[in-house]
């Protein structure tokens, strides 16, 4: 691997959140050996000019229906990069030619049916070949499941146990989605109606572990007082996928948690009393994922939004014998692409210079979680406290 091309390949380095991953490298990693990739050279050519990376930098084009040019593209590279969503409609292809090449890989994945699938498809030839697949390495769910890893890391070293119970709370969130967000939700309902199999896969909360299923797990899909937060919370639009890659990382890691370990995810909703109760169930009936026309794909916040945009996450650990620890976790651009831009581009970098690991399908806690957390708040903009 070491004497590949390049370190790092972006695939869909024209794309909205792609471009972010390039202007990034060009900014702050001139060490680093990368290229832009994607389907049409002049398109490459002109997001390179726009974002002003070096007139030399790599070019690379592969169509995402090409097996052929996806496995040569793969075979050049450390690492791949990819933002090429959905990827129920566009991934298996280029996770393909990486598990067939032994080329570690990146996404921003949030669609747990895409997963599920992959996983059950790819573990045993993707830890046959070397290839470590990293799956969801931007605000899903990189936040979430490295929050959780330092409350409980927190409650080991306290209280020589894990808390058997972690509630994920969205204390303040400021961003807005892009097309590529809407594409991929759009894509996963289609495909729930289709086909049952999808549907369960987005209810089980133990679908991305395969041969494990925990306990009963918290619904989080109503709104409720919350006594821990002193506010009334709302359902989390996230929580859907994020939740499942907590589960992943636990069952992958050997259970740290324990084997009982319940989580959910919920928001904050601001107000005190009738007047928070009032906004819990307002958040409640929101779903932006329900309109019938949302950001075309490429469409997305534009860089004073990016800029001005963050998220405040407390992880509430709660032991049998009622103490309680309280992890946050803070991003300084907005979570869905300034923030995310970010992690995919240091958890590329995390596998090349930090972490070794095994081939397979993975999470980012389970396979990076203390490398990457001190990477992320080194060059990316969070941070990690016990409170």
């Amino acid at each position: 691997m070491a004497d590949r091309e390049f370190n790092i390949i972006v695939y869909g380095a024209t794309g909205f959140t792609g471009r972010l991953v390039a202007e990034y490298f060009a900014a702050n990693y001139a060490d680093v050996k990368w290229a832009m990739a994607g389907r049409s050279l002049t398109k490459l050519e002109e997001v390179r000019d726009e974002i002003g990376a070096p007139a030399d930098t790599p070019l690379l084009t592969a169509n995402a229906d090409d097996p052929a040019a996806l496995k040569a593209l793969t075979a050049r590279a450390q690492v791949i990069i990819t933002t090429v969503g959905p990827y129920q409609l566009y991934g298996e292809p280029l996770l393909a030619a990486c598990v067939e090449t032994g080329t570690a890989y990146v996404d921003l994945c949030g669609e747990p049916n895409f997963m599920h699938a992959m996983i059950r498809k790819y573990q045993d030839a993707a830890k046959a070949s070397g290839a470590r697949i990293v799956f969801s390495c931007g605000f899903d769910s990189i936040p979430f499941d490295l929050g959780v890893w330092t409350v409980e890391q927190e409650c080991i070293r306290r209280f020589g146990k894990p808390a058997p119970r972690v509630k994920g709370r969205v204390r303040a969130m400021k961003g807005t989605f892009s097309g590529g967000t809407f594409a991929s939700g759009k894509a996963t309902a289609m495909a729930a109606a289709k086909d049952p199999s999808v549907f369960k896969a987005l209810v089980d909360p133990f679908s991305l572990t395969p041969g494990f299923s925990g306990p009963d797990q918290p619904k989080g899909v109503l709104p409720e007082y919350d006594e821990a937060m002193g506010a009334w919370v709302a359902p989390f639009m996230m929580a859907v996928i994020n939740t499942k890659n907590v589960h992943r990382t636990n069952f992958l890691a050997g259970h740290p948690y324990g084997e009982d370990f319940k989580y959910d995810e919920m928001m904050v909703a601001p107000g005190l009393g009738e007047m928070g109760k009032a906004a819990a169930e307002a958040i409640a009936k929101m779903n932006p994922m329900n309109a019938d026309k949302g950001p075309a794909p490429g469409e997305g916040p534009s860089k004073e939004e990016r800029e001005t945009g963050f998220y405040d996450i407390a992880f509430v650990a709660e032991m049998p014998t009622g103490e309680r620890v309280t992890a946050t976790v803070k991003g300084d651009r907005d979570p869905g692409y300034g923030s995310t831009s970010k992690m995919i581009a240091e958890s590329a970098l995390c596998l090349i210079r930090d972490v070794k690991g095994e081939g397979g399908v993975w999470t980012p806690g389970a396979l990076m979680a203390e490398p990457l957390i001190r990477r992320l708040e080194a060059n990316a903009g969070l941070s990690f406290s016990i409170d």
